[in-house]
């Protein structure tokens, strides 16, 4: 797998993915559990294309910072990008923004895995 492959991305913060609604705060700003998840789905969507057939990538750790609030109605974008592989194990940078700039950054682990042989062991 290609170092520096790289994805972002997007929402707009709305009532469903703030703090109060998701139960991380009790301020209608977009909660951290709604950044780290748009982290993710850029590290997910940043290798997808380079997995073999019937895998995925699952996360595994994510050390991360929110470093400011964004309010309703606030576009935030979020990137990864790979930085590291060993083995099944994919590091990436990852940060969030929005209009006002940088909201959060950091660090997050997934884990190449078989679809089939990961829910068999459910």
């Amino acid at each position: 797998m290609e170092l520096g492959l790289s994805y972002e991305s997007s929402a707009v913060v709305a009532e469903n993915n703030t703090a109060v609604a998701l139960g991380s705060g009790d301020m209608a700003v977009f909660a951290t559990p709604a950044m780290v998840a748009l982290m993710e789905n850029a590290a997910m969507l940043a290798v997808r294309d380079s997995l073999p057939e019937g895998s995925t990538t699952v996360g595994v750790e994510m050390q991360t910072s929110h470093i400011k609030a964004s309010a309703l109605g606030a576009n935030i974008k979020a990137s990864a990008t790979l930085v590291e592989v060993d083995g099944r194990r994919l590091t990436f940078d990852v940060k969030a923004w929005d209009e006002k700039g940088t909201i959060g950054e950091g660090r997050h682990v997934r884990f190449v895995v078989d679809r089939e042989r990961f829910l068999s062991k459910l």
